[in-house]
């Protein structure tokens, strides 16, 4: 179940990749202190989908570093983020959710289906949660096209 906007945001300690950090390191929601945190759950690395939404950030990175930490989350291993952040050159970290624990606290591990076929998989959303810790916005089911002048729609209101 997705957490609401107002409740507790899950808190989680995850594999870490790009960004400030260094390649091995690990980061825990409880230690992201100063200025909201953005959690942006897409299903795949190098997909066109989500590299389309992965680029937007990148290219308005200046703008949001200086009000949020953002955090890229899938499934994929930290092999696969660093690829997909050095063929995009993307300037933010990714979380490498491999057990599916933080995918499955912040509810967006879901059933999917194409062509016919059900499998289970990231639904694409965000989260934005405050400085103390509490859920302030949650974009379900986002656009990757659309996705990053509704996260600084949100984060311009914080």
């Amino acid at each position: 179940m997705k957490p609401k906007v107002g409740e507790d945001a899950p808190d989680f300690t995850a594999d870490v990749v790009g960004g400030a950090y260094q390649d091995g390191a690990e980061v825990s929601l409880k230690h992201l202190r100063g200025k909201p945190v953005v959690l942006v759950f897409y299903p795949k690395d190098n997909t066109p989908g989500c590299t389309i939404q992965a680029c937007a950030i990148r290219d308005s990175w200046d703008a949001l570093e200086s009000i949020a930490y953002v955090f890229g989350v899938s499934v994929d291993d930290a092999k696969s983020h660093r690829k997909f952040i050095d063929k995009k050159e993307l300037p933010y970290p990714l979380l490498a959710d491999t057990d599916k624990k933080i995918v499955q606290d912040y509810g967006v591990w879901v059933e999917k289906s194409m062509f016919g076929k059900k499998y289970m998989g990231i639904e694409r959303s965000s989260f934005v949660i405050g400085e103390d810790g509490k859920i302030m916005a949650v974009l379900e089911k986002v656009k990757p096209g659309a996705h990053l002048d509704q996260l600084l729609e949100v984060l311009k209101k914080s």
